[in-house]
């Protein structure tokens, strides 16, 4: 199975081991995020990372996340909210669903500009490498196939 067969909006709960909860759309709404103050879609290959939460946590711990920020953007000024947003984004897209805020934390923190936002943790599917890992396990309990041929 590839990394980077999952890495798009769902939750790696959700993805892995089929456990929905209401993480879960937290999940999907910081990728949303952040593709929106990209401009680039999360399957898109950014830097080093074969999706945008790598590239956007990366420079987010490098203090240079207006390089995520769509140039489109830019000139309207409001760097300090958009790098809030980035900041409540990388919440959302946390790998374990514990982490991550409820949504209605999330609006909380986007409609309130003096509530303090904690430091996300890295975000799920990160990785440095554009190749993605891959497993040579097999996914079934026997490696025996049986067909039977029936003539008609």
């Amino acid at each position: 199975m590839l990394l980077h067969n999952f890495s798009g909006y769902m939750a790696p709960e959700y993805a892995f081991h089929g456990l929905f909860s209401i993480k879960s759309d937290v999940f999907s709404f910081g990728v949303l995020t952040l593709e929106i103050l990209s401009g680039k879609r999360n399957s898109h290959e950014c830097g080093n990372f074969i999706n945008i939460l790598g590239h956007a946590w990366q420079l987010f711990e490098e203090e240079s996340w207006v390089d995520l920020i769509d140039t489109a953007l830019l000139p309207n000024g409001h760097s300090e909210e958009m790098m809030r947003c980035i900041n409540i984004a990388l919440l959302c897209v946390q790998e374990s669903a514990i982490d991550r805020p409820t949504m209605l934390d999330v609006v909380a923190m986007l409609s309130s500009k003096t509530m303090i936002v904690d430091k996300p943790k890295h975000p799920a599917y990160f990785t440095g490498d554009k190749e993605a890992p891959t497993t040579n396990q097999s996914c079934s309990v026997n490696d025996i196939t049986i067909s039977t041929l029936t003539p008609r």
